[in-house]
């Protein structure tokens, strides 16, 4: 058996450390559709902002949760389906990344002949790694339909063209 090298190596640890990333992302989805708010708030910094376009700008952890609370008050667990998908991480430093997701949001409420669709945007984020596990420090979400709401120069230029 050949032996990796250390370029091989070193990509190993650096696929490892995304599907960390990843895995925060999976959960923020699976928390928010069973409408664990308080669990949610956990995979967010202390510090941590949320841009929600139409829902403002949520500063803090306990902010964070409270507004989910809020926003979210009286949904059933699964009201709609929070899918994320094609979900680009870039390491940027050891315990720093971005990462870039779709979503597609749909309603498991309506009649069969409605347009089941909530939301669709795109997420725009930032990692930082606390005490070993990685956490969203910033959450920027894109608004593309039914309204559109995007902040800054979106879409930029992530990802980094290789």
């Amino acid at each position: 058996m050949t032996q990796l090298t250390e370029k091989e190596i070193d990509r190993l640890r650096e696929m490892i450390e995304i599907d960390d990333i990843k895995h925060t992302k999976l959960l923020y989805s699976h928390l928010m559709d069973t409408t664990r708010f308080d669990d949610l708030a956990e995979i967010f910094t202390e510090d941590a902002i949320c841009e929600f376009g139409p829902y403002g700008t949520w500063e803090g952890r306990e902010t964070i949760c409270k507004n989910y609370h809020q926003v979210e008050e009286g949904a059933p667990p699964f009201a709609a389906m929070h899918g994320t998908c094609d979900h680009l991480v870039e390491l940027t430093g050891p315990e720093t990344a971005t990462g870039r997701s779709y979503l597609y949001e749909p309603s498991t409420q309506k009649d069969a002949g409605e347009t089941p669709f909530i939301y669709l945007g795109v997420y725009d984020e930032e990692y930082r790694k606390v005490d070993g596990k990685w956490l969203v420090s910033r959450c920027t979400l894109h608004f593309l339909w039914p309204e559109r709401h995007t902040s800054g120069d979106f879409p930029g230029n992530f990802p980094k063209a290789l």
